[in-house]
């Protein structure tokens, strides 16, 4: 019997690692990985909880099963998706001199404005990141929600994203009480800060810390409509010595501590990542006993 294995925040014993094993050899010839990755999902009962398959994480742990050597997955039907680089294009140049608020209180009141899944800007908030971003633009994994930020007036200042919370860190699992079960059952209420990105003619004195307080307010709901669970709590990480957090800090997000450098996949302990300070908010008053249920 196969021991267990830890993929896309899920624990697959040995049992379940046979299981799809089995799954794989009893349909083969003509079994397609779609279809396996949902049967994987109905026969394991890995669902999201708005009752959905969660089958884009099981092609993803499926993929990463493959790479260890735990499986051998039939061939793809077809060609995966080409991931070309994005390119900077006129769209995303500056705006005409004096077209921009020269304070945030020319800015204000600001308007954030979330991309539908499909929604045609997603190229142009890519672009944007691509650009403008040191991190360059990556697909965001998982469950997300990407806004443009714009002033009063329809000047784009900013550009937030938001996505799945890291699987365990210890600092911040601290700060949250949870034991390792509970963790699992209730990650999804967290909400991870990934992208933050104000445009170079955006930078006004206290933009940064007033658009956190603004999507603050409004990112639990939209998380909801679009996920069918409303989160409790965000976090983010500030990559050390690049950036101290302060507009995290004026916002009265709480430093729970700094990350080990090893990054979110490394369970091997072999690959150096930079230091990163680790910021929580809570989104309200009674968070803690929601996740610690």
């Amino acid at each position: 019997m196969s021991r267990s294995q830890r993929y896309c925040g899920r624990e697959f014993s040995g049992p379940e690692l046979d299981l799809i094993r089995a799954l794989i050899e009893q349909r083969q010839p003509r079994l397609t990985r779609t279809a396996l990755s949902r049967a994987v999902c109905e026969r394991l009962g890995w669902r999201k909880p708005d009752g959905g398959l969660k089958d884009m994480s099981a092609r993803v742990a499926l993929l990463r099963m493959q790479r260890d050597g735990l499986l051998k997955l039939p061939p793809p039907t077809r060609p995966g998706p080409s991931r070309l680089p994005v390119k900077a294009t006129a769209a995303s140049d500056p705006p005409l001199p004096g077209l921009q608020p020269a304070s945030l209180a020319q800015a204000r009141p600001l308007r954030l404005t979330v991309l539908r899944p499909s929604d045609p800007r997603s190229r142009l908030w890519n672009e944007h990141v691509q650009r403008y971003h040191y991190l360059g633009h990556s697909p965001l994994p998982g469950a997300q929600l990407r806004y443009f930020v714009h002033s009063a007036d329809g000047c784009l200042l900013a550009l937030l994203g938001f996505g799945a919370a890291a699987w365990k860190t210890a600092p911040r699992d601290r700060f949250v009480g949870w034991s390792p079960a509970v963790r699992e059952r209730n990650l999804p209420r967290v909400v991870n800060h990934a992208r933050f990105l104000i445009l170079p003619w955006g930078r006004l004195k206290n933009l940064a810390s007033h658009m956190l307080a603004c999507v603050e307010r409004q990112l639990a709901e939209d998380w909801q409509q679009r996920y069918r669970i409303r989160p409790v709590l965000l976090e983010t990480f500030c990559e050390k010595p690049r950036f101290a957090g302060t507009c995290y800090r004026a916002a009265n997000w709480i430093h729970v501590g700094q990350t080990q450098g090893r990054g979110k996949l490394d369970t091997h302990h072999e690959y150096a990542k930079p230091l990163k300070n680790i910021f929580v908010k809570p989104l309200c008053g009674d968070w803690q006993t929601i996740l610690n249920r």
